[in-house]
């Protein structure tokens, strides 16, 4: 005698596992998981066209301003013939003889060859060995900051979250209090204390004076020294806002069933905070980091500015001051391409933790 069992599809499956294991179909689904080349295709469609747009803007954006780079130079270096003026003109693609339109596909014609075009600020050299100057100094120290505040403002957040009503939610108080005040309020405030009073660490610049940087132990501890200061102030700024995010959270993300399912089953308190609470609650957090990346690429410039750091911020903020138009456009662009790039990335891991947004999206 034969007995007839109900034919039970995907979808029927997944919730028999899901209901099995007493958590979401995330681990039910894992088996099978396939790509999501609908969900990868969709975003980037939208990331092209948002790097379009980005450059579109970023071309049009120095000729509605007043005055132009040539000017500018002209200003500073009076002994410059009208036929050089025109010629720089022409090399910086600001000639009157060409149409706006031209002139914009001349921008994407050199973008393709990798041409960022001249800086008049820094005596005509290009702008890709200007970039390439400062960018590793704002990379080594602000991001180097961010990534130790996100780290630490997610983990102490979750920590806090988990421990709610306990004493340690004295914390979130205190670092908002530090989120509040402005940077340059702090990096006096730490050159007050800790240079000229106490003298610890140097006050400005990113190495000792007289310095050529170089690859040796006493340079590279003057790095360190020098970026100390910098570093902490970043790190306490902006360490309340991670802290608070992923604090609330936890709040929300603990009163879901799947987490009362898993303290039910007797799973360990570490193995509930860190796999299941603590995965779905940071799903925000990278997305907020994503976007902290432009932070990061054009630095602080306040900051900058009050260390004396040669760093990206402080790069934009001259070139701004001198019109220098082309070096603009070129921190601009690398901020918006690093920008992008970090939200592809946020995407990826954010589908790959939460399988419910690709699914959604494809």
């Amino acid at each position: 005698m034969s007995t007839a069992f109900p034919q039970l599809d995907d979808d029927d499956l997944v919730q028999r596992d899901a209901l099995e294991v007493g958590t979401t179909a995330t681990t039910a689904e894992r088996g099978r998981r396939r790509v999501p080349w609908r969900f990868f295709a969709g975003r980037a469609g939208f990331y092209l066209f948002t790097l379009w747009a980005a450059i579109t803007i970023n071309f049009f954006l120095p000729r509605f301003m007043k005055g132009d780079a040539v000017s500018s130079y002209l200003a500073r270096n009076r002994n410059v013939s009208p036929e050089a003026a025109e010629s720089l003109r022409i090399l910086l693609g600001v000639d009157t003889d060409k149409s706006v339109w031209q002139q914009y596909i001349d921008y994407w014609a050199m973008l393709f060859r990798g041409d960022l075009g001249i800086s008049t600020l820094h005596g005509l050299r290009p702008v890709v060995e200007v970039l390439s100057a400062a960018l590793p100094w704002t990379l080594g120290l602000v991001g180097i900051a961010t990534i130790i505040s996100f780290l630490i403002g997610t983990v102490g957040g979750a920590i806090v979250g988990w421990r709610r009503g306990s004493k340690l939610d004295a914390l979130i108080p205190i670092t908002t209090f530090f989120n509040t005040i402005p940077y340059f309020w702090l990096g006096l405030i730490a050159i007050a204390i800790f240079s000229s009073t106490l003298k610890w660490f140097p006050s400005s610049h990113a190495y000792d004076k007289g310095q050529s940087p170089e690859w040796s132990f006493d340079f590279i501890g003057q790095v360190i020294m020098h970026g100390t200061l910098p570093a902490l102030t970043i790190i306490i700024a902006s360490l309340g806002g991670w802290m608070l995010g992923m604090r609330n959270m936890m709040l929300t993300v603990l009163d879901e069933d799947y987490i009362t399912v898993a303290q039910a089953k007797g799973m360990p308190n570490k193995r509930v905070l860190w796999a299941y609470a603590a995965r779905n609650a940071v799903l925000p957090q990278i997305q907020s980091f994503a976007l902290s990346i432009g932070f990061i690429v054009g630095g602080t410039i306040v900051m900058e500015m009050v260390f004396s750091y040669p760093g990206v911020g402080k790069l934009l903020l001259d070139a701004t001051n001198a019109k220098d138009y082309a070096l603009m456009q070129g921190v601009f662009l690398v901020i918006t391409l690093s920008v992008l790039v970090a939200n592809i990335l946020a995407d990826v891991v954010y589908a790959y933790l939460d399988p419910r947004t690709r699914q959604t999206e494809a």
